[in-house]
């Protein structure tokens, strides 16, 4: 075989002058055509449910939060927890259930966040006062424990 012939087969070389030979290709699309609508709605309607229920807060950015920052004895991690409940509570349809849970979250973010500040306050305070009375006696930049 002629590796020219195959050249021209795959790539055919353009000629001057001569325009190449190509195939006009007819395809009839046949589009059966359908009957109306099955249902007894009208084409082209579309039906949503919106439920007009009570909107619950999870508080489940808040809790994660107070899990990450604030979590005196726990108390973050556990309302994560009842966050996550009260999310599921929600996704099932239970609005009552959410809203207790999500209460109870509620309520142990603010205890976490009122005792994680007061730690942070009391951790500030103890450092002046340490630090004031450390100054006092002389012990800050000396190496030496003072002369009484």
């Amino acid at each position: 075989m002629n590796p020219n012939s195959q050249r021209s087969f795959v790539f055919p070389i353009p000629r001057a002058g001569v325009s190449p030979s190509y195939e006009v290709l007819r395809e009839e699309h046949i589009v059966p055509v359908l009957g109306g609508p099955q249902s007894s709605m009208a084409a082209g309607t579309t039906v949503v449910n919106i439920q007009t229920g009570t909107v619950v807060p999870d508080h489940i950015v808040w809790s994660l939060f107070n899990t990450l920052f604030f979590n005196p004895c726990c108390l973050g991690f556990l309302a994560f927890a009842y966050s996550v409940k009260s999310r599921d509570r929600k996704m099932v349809g239970d609005v009552i259930g959410a809203q207790s849970y999500a209460s109870t979250a509620k309520c142990l973010n603010s205890v976490a966040l009122v005792l994680g500040l007061l730690v942070i306050v009391a951790v500030i305070i103890a450092v002046v006062v340490f630090y004031t009375s450390a100054l006092n006696r002389g012990y800050v930049g000396s190496y030496h424990l003072p002369q009484d």
